[in-house]
């Protein structure tokens, strides 16, 4: 590499700029072959002259080096390679003094002529979409919407968004748009008839529907699952579930569906309890276990465990409902007993009896 035209990333350059000068070995053999052809008489020349011509190009001379060095008729030792095109230098590879291996990449060129837009569609959106579809992008740094159109729908979906990536194709004459920058695209669908629209802020989304808040006048705020459509400038387009003339909540949500929560709880476990109630008073347990202490309520009685009232083994008093059923019982003394719960968790002995003997003391 004898000289470098370009000296940083993201110069400009423009087509037919010289971007490096290198000297070529097997470009030198190839000129001085021909070059001792041209010097031979023209009747012993014949062939070799176009031969020798064509091997300068198949040592990977271009057309127009190959046609300087005819023309000239002398050795062109430093041979330039110029820009294809107008555009950036996003990559220079090599630097003055380096020797270029055939087949190295020496520079990488980006022509900001044309540009393209990765848009992010929800999947909701994107079915609306057609390659050829016109588009209009509006970027920070162009004064003025620049018209597009898509070029191409990828098969790409963003776990995380749940968006599709639509590329866009977008004409940058001014340069004005670079790689990496931000922009809003509004894509037409040439349709356009009327449609039933509610704010964006009013949807619920849940991930598995798309639920509204409906004034239902005297029933209150009634949930609602709705299928929707496009969305644009904050605004939701309504499949189903609604109809125009309806009021829906767009603010204030949280409230409404903590109230509502709050209240059906409350009354699921009034309900529970009426229900439950009765049962619980007339379900009775079983165990067996040794007396520790009698007095005049009842019984200390340490037992084992008692799956049907979830209990494991402990030690505890029970209340006897007729002072009657403790006559004969002492500490010590092992026993089977029955025994209720009242709501407040406290147990009241139906029966006690020796363990091992049939009957109860009523």
């Amino acid at each position: 590499i004898q000289q470098l035209g370009v000296r940083a990333t993201l110069d400009p350059v423009r087509k037919g700029q010289t971007l490096v000068t290198l000297y070529a070995p097997d470009w030198v053999a190839a000129q001085e072959e021909y070059l001792a052809v041209a010097r031979s008489p023209a009747g012993v020349q014949g062939d070799l002259a176009d031969a020798a011509k064509a091997r300068m190009r198949q040592a990977g001379m271009t057309p127009g080096q190959a046609d300087a060095v005819v023309r000239s008729g002398k050795l062109q030792a430093g041979q330039g390679i110029s820009s294809p095109l107008d555009g950036v230098v996003t990559e220079i590879a090599v630097r003055e003094g380096m020797t270029a291996s055939p087949g190295m990449t020496l520079f990488k060129l980006a022509d900001l002529g044309q540009v393209w837009v990765i848009a992010e569609v929800p999947e909701a959106q994107a079915r609306g979409i057609a390659p050829g579809q016109p588009v209009t992008v509006l970027a920070t740094a162009a004064p003025e919407p620049v018209a597009g159109r898509v070029d191409a729908i990828l098969p790409d979906v963003n776990p995380a968004t749940r968006t599709l990536k639509v590329r866009i194709v977008l004409p940058n004459k001014q340069r004005l748009l670079v790689p990496g920058m931000f922009a809003n695209v509004r894509f037409d669908s040439g349709d356009r008839q009327d449609v039933l629209q509610i704010p964006s802020e009013a949807v619920i989304r849940t991930g598995q529907r798309n639920v509204v808040m409906v004034d239902a006048g005297s029933q209150g705020y009634v949930s609602t699952e709705i299928r929707t459509g496009r969305e644009s400038d904050g605004m939701t387009e309504v499949l189903s579930g609604l109809h125009a003339g309806q009021k829906v909540v767009t603010s204030g949500h949280f409230l409404i569906d903590s109230e509502a929560s709050l209240r059906g709880t409350s009354d699921r476990l009034t309900s529970a309890a009426v229900a439950s109630a009765p049962a619980a008073a007339a379900l009775e347990h079983e165990g067996t276990g040794r007396i520790e202490a009698v007095n005049a309520a009842g019984l200390t009685i340490s037992h084992g465990p008692i799956p049907s009232a979830q209990w494991g083994a402990m030690t505890m008093d029970f209340t006897a409902h007729d002072a009657a059923m403790l006559k004969g019982l002492k500490a010590g003394d092992r026993v089977r007993f029955r025994f209720s719960l009242n709501q407040d968790g406290a147990a009241t002995l139906s029966s006690v009896q020796p363990a091992g003997v049939e009957g109860a003391k009523p």
